[in-house]
């Protein structure tokens, strides 16, 4: 059942403002950049009762602004759970997409939703649990003392990696990543996990981009703090 916050898509979407049909036309070419998302919603500000209008259309673009435009002390458990449900009818990459967005630009914003994403290491969903992980990645890679729970979430990892989802692996590697280069002490052990798994071990990426295999990953990153 949708919390009161989200009407049901049909019904939201009948009843789309002209300002959110006008927001529409702007952003439904397949050219739209994040670039104009955030122009488009630095014009607007703060603005939740057409962020979920935009968002009941279904629409990628739509959504990526929507998000952008919410209030994030409007962003209960509940509310969330009605986001991820809705995030998770989309194609693999949109769906990484939107919740890696809903996190770096509204649920890492506000102390209430941090607290809710550090609870959701045990989430059945695979998105939040994805989200507790790159939390905590985030958490050392922004340049801050890191966090005095690296050698549990090293054990968390190491049981359950291999068996976890897609979305959840990459984070959790991630978040090992981050770890690994921050944390001289226990950077073999971070090696070791990439090592054993082989995630990523055969990935092919662009020209200076970093690799997500674990041993060059670190030993990339590492190198670069030297220099």
């Amino acid at each position: 059942m949708k919390s009161s916050l989200l009407k049901t898509q049909h019904d939201m979407t009948m009843e789309l403002s002209s300002a959110a049909q006008h927001i529409l036309s702007q952003i439904s070419n397949k050219a739209t950049k994040l670039g104009d998302l955030r122009n488009i919603a630095k014009n607007i500000g703060k603005h939740h009762q057409l962020a979920l209008e935009l968002w009941s259309t279904g629409a990628y673009f739509a959504r990526q602004l929507a998000i952008l435009l919410m209030d994030k002390k409007l962003l209960s458990q509940e509310i969330i759970d009605d986001l991820d449900e809705d995030i998770q009818q989309h194609i693999p990459e949109e769906r990484n997409q939107l919740i890696d967005w809903l996190m770096a630009n509204q649920l890492a914003k506000d102390k209430k939703t941090v607290a809710l994403m550090e609870s959701w290491v045990d989430s059945p969903s695979p998105l939040q649990r994805r989200l507790f992980w790159y939390h905590q990645s985030r958490l050392r890679w922004v340049g801050q003392t890191p966090p005095a729970n690296s050698e549990h979430l090293l054990s968390l990892i190491e049981k359950r990696i291999a068996s976890e989802k897609p979305e959840v692996q990459w984070a959790m590697n991630f978040t090992a990543g981050q770890i690994g280069v921050f944390q001289e002490e226990f950077r073999s052990r971070c090696i070791a996990i990439g090592e054993q798994t082989g995630l990523y071990k055969d990935e092919v990426v662009a020209k200076n981009c970093t690799p997500n295999y674990l041993p060059k990953f670190i030993a990339i990153q590492v190198a670069k703090l030297k220099k």
